[in-house]
């Protein structure tokens, strides 16, 4: 079953140097968008993380520091990257947790004002998740009849990603074809930021999910203690979470 859409939409796979979102870099970046006419666009990047590749990770992924070491860095990609995704919804397998927060503290750290406001994302894993419980490989195994070759491939892992989409709509009649829907479908809770630090309470309000203030109203702790704002923007915070919070800061200066 194809996608219906109604803006193209960019499948996406990232290759890292690790799993920590703040801290971490891309090493290889696979997109795959789809456009509502049925047109097709595909582009792989290898990427120098500026910083070394640990050998237990090129064990997953294959890719090494000599690889990357003449490849341009993500700074000199950013504005290509953004330029082919800035339009779309966001799909990808794990992409809710992982590749989405990690590109845009990327995007972000290159000086892209990269945010979600006009776009929604769809986790395949997550419908995989609820629905059979399995990995990428079982995925793709179990709905398309395929092995996947090459995997931890960003390229190959993308591919596969949006060969399970779509024969998830054919496997599932009760998901909609339609992908704010899916992306409804995908999402595990409502947060603000990423990293989940700031999620919203049941009056559709931002809440503080961590410390001290864990449950209270950001408007509220901001008001009361100002000094809370300076200290998460001076401290090891990913960067879209902090500039969520300058956004909720900026609107409340705006209403008084």
């Amino acid at each position: 079953m194809e996608l219906k859409l109604n803006k193209p939409i960019c499948f996406f796979d990232l290759e890292t140097t690790g799993i920590d979102i703040g801290k971490d870099r891309i090493v290889e970046i696979s997109i795959f968008k789809v456009f509502p006419n049925g047109n097709k666009e595909s582009k792989t990047w290898l990427v120098n993380p500026t910083i070394p590749i640990p050998p237990q990770t090129t064990a997953v992924h294959g890719i090494t520091d000599e690889r990357v070491a003449g490849e341009p860095t993500f700074a000199e990609l950013a504005p290509h990257i953004h330029n082919m995704i800035k339009d779309s919804d966001l799909g990808g397998f794990n992409s809710d947790r992982f590749d989405i927060p990690l590109l845009a503290e990327e995007l972000l750290r290159a000086g892209v004002d990269f945010d979600m406001k006009n776009k929604v994302s769809v986790d395949v894993q997550t419908i995989f998740h609820k629905m059979e419980e399995r990995t990428l490989s079982a995925a793709l195994k179990f709905y398309c009849g395929k092995s996947l070759e090459n995997a931890h491939s960003a390229e190959a892992d993308t591919m596969a990603t949006y060969e399970i989409l779509k024969a998830q709509l054919d496997r599932y009649p009760e998901l909609e074809n339609d992908i704010k829907s899916l992306s409804e479908f995908t999402t595990r809770k409502k947060i603000a930021d990423f990293a989940g630090m700031i999620a919203f309470d049941q009056d559709g309000e931002e809440i503080f999910t961590f410390g001290k203030h864990k449950g209270a109203k950001v408007e509220k702790v901001l008001e009361a203690e100002p000094g809370y704002f300076s200290w998460i923007q001076n401290a090891d915070f990913p960067l879209y979470t902090k500039k969520v919070l300058t956004g909720i800061k900026l609107r409340k200066l705006n209403t008084k």
